[in-house]
């Protein structure tokens, strides 16, 4: 089957470049400049402009900057499809500058005026509404470039970029709305993390760090389970899970800008510890609606919407924590029964499929009344967020102990760990948290990228909000 898909986007119309060169020399055809205003107008109705409504962010297109392989295309050639699939026609000669040896080259993308769905935030942050759906279906520019020329160029934008591809074609549209272009994404290794976060019941906000804007997520749908702060989420594909205290899971898609309902665990647990890699999310733990004490876990396919039971971890635990490192599941502290701390961690081991314990793992991260573990993984490094102290500390695999790096962002209030974020986006670390005051709330996002120096927080966004962190999670796609 994936063959058979792979086959499909490589086309069979001949040389790639040779499609572009003839969609190009067609494009003073009259039939061929009518269908490039049918499209714009599709466009703009499919993102709202002039009617305050969008699918997803619109502005400057961005080439995300990743090493894809590729047959015959130089990185120029890259700049002109780029342009090309999103305004559907190719660049003014004026855009074209001549390139040392002859060449030419493609001038940077002029910045395009703000659409109705974007506001200026606070500071430099903007803020996008996302969702609809286009119904026309416009002229076919995958035919018209080459097939697999086409997919490679899209695999290189940002995913801020999708709603104004998905309008431009039914083909377009079909990759973007089944997810195809983000499993092809994640098998060429590009990815871009958004943050996802809750300050208040049935509220999400989105965070995209790469373009420093803020996006619009629906409001979740009314549900008694999810009407207190008491939940639990995770982000995996391209899905955001969040989980009630009953059987009741909401899952939000950015394929559809749209909450559903999914199905339960196997074990419906919360105060569990999880991750996610890829497609496939890892929990274990937790409690289930009786109190029991849980080392059961579970393996979710966002791709087929199933849970996998695993075997259980060597001893049952509550709110601890999980991540993966060096291809390995991790559950790091917790509470065991009679409220006692656990300070051993565990590693599941994908292939063996057996876990094996690693004692004093997290000694000192948490006690009975804190939160679980406050950790991340950057470039399979561990680290972690000492709330008692406001301390940032890394894991010393080799002789299995803790470091002390620096301190945390210095406004990021906790209540013994409660109401703190701290996750892995990409290749830093995020805090996001704010202080507390009687006049009202900012939450603040810090970032670091993780060196060999002490770290130095740089304050990457910050918005009025509720301060107090209830959920947040990492979508990396």
């Amino acid at each position: 089957m994936r063959q058979q898909q792979r086959h499909e986007l490589s086309g069979a119309g001949g040389d790639a470049a040779a499609a572009a060169a003839t969609a190009r020399s067609a494009a003073s055809h009259p039939v061929v400049e009518e269908e490039e205003e049918q499209i714009k107008q599709q466009e703009e109705e499919f993102l709202g402009v002039g009617k305050g409504e969008g699918m997803m962010l619109e502005g400057k297109s961005y080439l995300v900057s990743r090493s894809l392989p590729s047959s015959c295309e130089p990185e120029t050639e890259w700049a002109y499809l780029a342009h090309e699939v999103l305004s559907g026609k190719r660049p003014a000669p004026e855009d074209v500058e001549e390139a040392d040896g002859g060449g030419k080259r493609s001038k940077p993308p002029s910045p395009q005026p703000h659409t109705p769905d974007i506001t200026e935030g606070h500071g430099s942050s903007r803020h996008a509404s996302g969702g609809g759906e286009q119904q026309g279906t416009g002229s076919n520019p995958i035919n018209s470039i080459g097939r697999d020329l086409t997919i490679n160029c899209l695999l290189r934008l940002s995913r801020s970029d999708y709603g104004s591809v998905a309008s431009l074609s039914r083909d377009f549209r079909s990759l973007v709305r089944s997810g195809e272009i983000y499993r092809l994404r994640r098998q060429n290794g590009v990815a871009e993390h958004w943050v996802y976060f809750s300050c208040n019941v049935l509220e999400w906000d989105a965070y995209d760090p790469y373009r420093d804007r803020w996006i619009r997520v629906p409001k979740m749908p009314p549900d008694e389970c999810f009407m207190c702060s008491d939940k639990e989420s995770l982000a995996v594909g391209t899905e955001l899970l969040v989980f009630g205290m009953a059987r009741i899971v909401f899952r939000y898609s950015i394929l559809t800008n749209s909450w559903t309902r999914a199905d339960a665990m196997n074990s419906p647990r919360c105060l569990f510890g999880s991750t996610s890699v890829g497609e496939k999310a890892f929990v274990a733990g937790g409690t289930d609606a009786l109190g029991t004490i849980l080392s059961s876990a579970e393996m979710y396919d966002s791709e087929s919407h199933t849970w996998t039971t695993l075997p259980s971890m060597n001893r049952a635990r509550k709110m601890c924590s999980g991540v993966f490192m060096d291809g390995k599941f991790y559950v790091i502290g917790g509470v065991a029964n009679n409220n006692k701390v656990l300070t051993c961690g565990e590693e599941y081991d994908l292939k063996r499929r057996s876990w094996r314990i690693i004692e004093n793992m997290s000694e000192g991260l948490n006690g009975v009344t804190g939160a679980p573990p406050l950790i991340a993984v950057v470039n399979n490094e561990l680290y972690a967020a000492d709330y008692s102290e406001k301390d940032l500390k890394k894991y010393d695999k080799k002789n299995n102990k803790w470091i002390t790096l620096g301190k945390l962002p210095e406004r990021s209030v906790s209540m013994n760990g409660w109401g703190l974020a701290f996750r892995a986006c990409g290749d830093r670390l995020i805090v996001i948290g704010g202080p507390r005051t009687y006049t009202g709330g900012t939450i603040e996002l810090n970032s670091w990228i993780p060196n060999d120096r002490p770290p130095v927080w740089n304050m990457i966004a910050r918005r009025p909000s509720g301060n107090f962190v209830y959920n947040c999670a990492v979508m990396g796609c």
